[in-house]
């Protein structure tokens, strides 16, 4: 299958906002940290501690390979336009993996996020019902 200059320029658009969207998350984020109370010291804000930690490096993962993906999008393009066309396609295929990976790591951030609003929850004995 051959692809066109124009194929790649396409996720132009999608991975700059992914990208916009991941560095938000990262200042939300930052900004809960830097705010956090160290006054207290209870099993609550160790797990708290443990999860902004985990969702912080997810999302400095998550920009990595967004950006490589961007990278590699514009590489195949390059490669189009010189007229390598199979190493243009191999290489948007590749971007598009790497894209995946990032979306995946998204996914896998937002449950991580989920819990950690259980756990602040968790501070008020409340009993709630668990969906799959």
């Amino acid at each position: 299958m051959n692809i066109t200059l124009t194929t790649p320029a396409v996720l132009f658009p999608a991975i700059s906002l992914l990208l916009l969207a991941y560095t938000n998350r990262f200042v939300a984020l930052a900004q809960i940290i830097r705010n956090f109370d160290e006054q207290q010291d209870t099993e609550n804000t160790h797990q708290q501690i443990n999860n902004l930690r985990t969702r912080i490096q997810l999302i400095k993962r998550m920009q990595e390979v967004g950006v490589i993906s961007f990278f590699l999008c514009v590489l195949s393009m390059l490669a189009i336009y010189a007229r390598y066309q199979v190493a243009g396609n191999w290489i948007f295929a590749l971007s598009l993996v790497f894209l995946l990976y990032s979306l995946w790591l998204s996914v896998r951030e937002i449950r991580i996020s989920v819990q950690a609003l259980d756990v602040h929850l968790s501070r008020f004995n409340v009993t709630f019902k668990k969906r799959k």
